[in-house]
C-alpha cells in the first residue's frame, strides 16, 4: 500500500494575499478578503545587493526565547531520509528545493532573481531556510510563506553538521530552528492584510519538512528530527550550484538528464547558487517541453510513496562521508576549500550546502 498522508497534515498550503497583478503565481483570495494587500509590486521583486553574504561576528541575541515548539513524533512509515517520491503511472512531476543557508558568523544572501523567474514562470517550490536566516531576513521570509506557489521548511539554526553534534546539540539547535519559524509565522500572521487559505490547504503554524545541513545525518540525528515530530528532506537530483565552474548550460544538462518523475532537485538561493538564476528558466522550459510540472515537496508526497532511506547521501550510500572533514564542527567561520554537490570549490563563506 502507498503511504498517503493528507495535505493538511504536511502544512503545504500558504496563505493567499491578494497581490499586485503584475507578479504572476500569486493568486487572488475570495472577495471577502477585502481586498488588502502584504506587499506592493516593488516590495517583492529583486533589490541590488541582497544576494551578497556578509560576515558579522555571532550575536546571540538574535536566538528566539518563544516557548518550544512540541509536534508529536512522526509514525514509523514516515521516518527516515525521504529522497524522492513514487508517483502513480502517467504524473510527471517534479520538485525543485532551494536551500537558504546561514552559518553562525554570517548574513547570507537572498537571490531575489530566482524567487522572481519561479513567479514570472509560476513554478512551485519548496525552501529549506536556516532559523538565523529567517529572522536575519524577516520580511523576505514572510514572503515566502505567504506565497500559494511555495512550501517552506527548515534547515537547522545555524548549518552545522548534525551527523558531528552530540544528541543533546542536535535537540537544541532544532529548538532553536523551529522557535525562529514560529516566531516568523507568527508575525505574519499578525499583520492586518494577512487572510489563510479557505480549504482544507490552510497554512500551519509551523514548519513540517526539514534537510539536513550539508545532507549528512547519522542514525541519532535522524532519529531526533523525526521525533521532533518533521520529514527529512533529502533529494535524489543534484544541481552542482555552489560550484563557480558549474555553467547554467551545466546545471539544465545535469539536472534533466538525471530526472525523472518524484525527483526532488536541490539548489541554493541564499547566494550560493553561482549560476543557479541563469540556468533556472532554461531548466523550468526544458522540463516543460518533457511534460514534467512542478509541485512542493509537499504536494509531491500527498500525490504517492516516498522513497525513504535509512542514510543521508548525496547520490549513493556513504558519499559524503568526507564531509566529516571538510565540515567540522570547529571550521572556520570566514575562509575554507570544501566540496558540495560533489564539486570542490574555494568560498569565504564555510558551507553551503
Amino acid at each position: 500500500m502507498g503511504i498517503r498522508w493528507q495535505l493538511a497534515s504536511l502544512g503545504i498550503g500558504c496563505a493567499v494575499l491578494l497581490v499586485a497583478s503584475a507578479i504572476p503565481g500569486f493568486g487572488q483570495i475570495s472577495s471577502a478578503d477585502g481586498g488588502s494587500r502584504c506587499w506592493p509590486a516593488e516590495a517583492l521583486t529583486m533589490r541590488p545587493g541582497e544576494r551578497a553574504i556578509h560576515h558579522v561576528p555571532y550575536d546571540p541575541s538574535i536566538e528566539p526565547h518563544k516557548t518550544d515548539v512540541n509536534l508529536a513524533p512522526l509514525a514509523s512509515a514516515k521516518r527516515g531520509s525521504i529522497r524522492s517520491v513514487k508517483l502513480p503511472h502517467g504524473e510527471k512531476l517534479v520538485a525543485l528545493t532551494f536551500d537558504l543557508c546561514e552559518n553562525a558568523g554570517e548574513i547570507s544572501g537572498y537571490d531575489g532573481e530566482i524567487i522572481d523567474t519561479l513567479r514570472r514562470l509560476g513554478a512551485k517550490a519548496t525552501f529549506f531556510p536556516s532559523g538565523k536566516w529567517l529572522l536575519d531576513h524577516k520580511e523576505r521570509a514572510q514572503q515566502l510563506l505567504a506565497d500559494p506557489l511555495f512550501q517552506v521548511g527548515s534547515h537547522s539554526w545555524t548549518h552545522r553538521n548534525f551527523r558531528l553534534l552530540s544528541q543533546e546539540d542536535v535537540k537544541a539547535d532544532l529548538a532553536l530552528d523551529l522557535k525562529a519559524d514560529a516566531k516568523v509565522r507568527e508575525t505574519l500572521h499578525a499583520r492586518a492584510c494577512y487572510r489563510p487559505a479557505f480549504s482544507q490547504q490552510s497554512d500551519l503554524d509551523h514548519a513540517t519538512l526539514f534537510r539536513f545541513p550539508f545532507g549528512t545525518c547519522n542514525a541519532d540525528s535522524l532519529s531526533a528530527v523525526n521525533d521532533a515530530g518533521l520529514l527529512a528532506i533529502q533529494w535524489d537530483v543534484v544541481s552542482g550550484d555552489p560550484a563557480p565552474a558549474q555553467s547554467a548550460e551545466a546545471i539544465r544538462r545535469g539536472v534533466v538528464a538525471s530526472v525523472k518523475p518524484g525527483s526532488i532537485i536541490v539548489m541554493h538561493a541564499n547566494g550560493r547558487g553561482w549560476h543557479t538564476a541563469e540556468a533556472l528558466p532554461l531548466l523550468v522550459e526544458d522540463l516543460r517541453k518533457r511534460g514534467f510540472d512542478f509541485a512542493t515537496v509537499g504536494e509531491l508526497l500527498e500525490k504517492g510513496e516516498p522513497v525513504i532511506a535509512d542514510s543521508c547521501y548525496e547520490v549513493k550510500p556513504g558519499d559524503n562521508a568526507r564531509y566529516d572533514k571538510l565540515f567540522p564542527l570547529d571550521r572556520p567561520a570566514k575562509t575554507q576549500t570544501h566540496a558540495a554537490n560533489g564539486a570542490t570549490q574555494s568560498t569565504a563563506a564555510g558551507g553551503n550546502r
